[in-house]
């Protein structure tokens, strides 16, 4: 696994977009949501497939286009109810500053605050999580008397291979 913030080794875990084991993935995902009495319909699978196969964060149009390139079927309210499913069973994150989505490296076996690397240059997002971070918005949020219903950090700049290249 990659090293943390800084490059080195960190006990903070780096998740990187993964495309390998999609079919395990989606398996993964058919039983967590099982487990919730929640059904990951033909529709729902296709679309977390789709995110899972992207090699980059993609928005809600361009998984339309796929969807009926793939099966031939598909509207706008089609994709954003699948899209509202896979948002709820923590299947996967939208990456807010992007308008799109990725796939949760953990297929929603907790939820868990949301933490983005996100290269401005070549577009790259790494998931992360850092407890001192989360440990940091609850605390300002509990001074502030503030209930947080979830949390997303998106960190935006250059990643390392676009920093090298200046």
């Amino acid at each position: 696994m990659p090293g943390g913030l800084g490059g080195a080794a960190s006990p903070h875990p780096i998740f990187l977009l993964m495309t390998s084991n999609v079919e395990d993935r989606l398996t993964r995902a058919e039983a967590a949501c099982a487990r919730r009495g929640a059904r990951l319909t033909d529709v729902r699978r296709t679309v977390l497939e789709l995110i899972l196969e992207a090699r980059e964060p993609i928005g809600a149009y361009a998984l339309l286009d796929q969807l009926k390139t793939r099966s031939g079927q598909g509207k706008p309210p089609t994709i954003y109810r699948a899209l509202d499913f896979l948002l709820a069973q923590g299947l996967i994150h939208r990456v807010e500053r992007l308008n799109a989505f990725i796939g949760c490296h953990e297929e929603a076996d907790h939820p868990h605050p949301v933490q983005f690397l996100i290269c401005g240059t070549c577009g790259a997002v790494t998931e992360f999580e850092d407890e001192a971070i989360s440990r940091a918005v609850e605390s300002v949020a509990a001074k502030n008397g503030f209930a947080v219903k979830r949390s997303i950090v998106e960190v935006e700049g250059a990643c390392s291979a676009c920093a090298k290249r200046g």
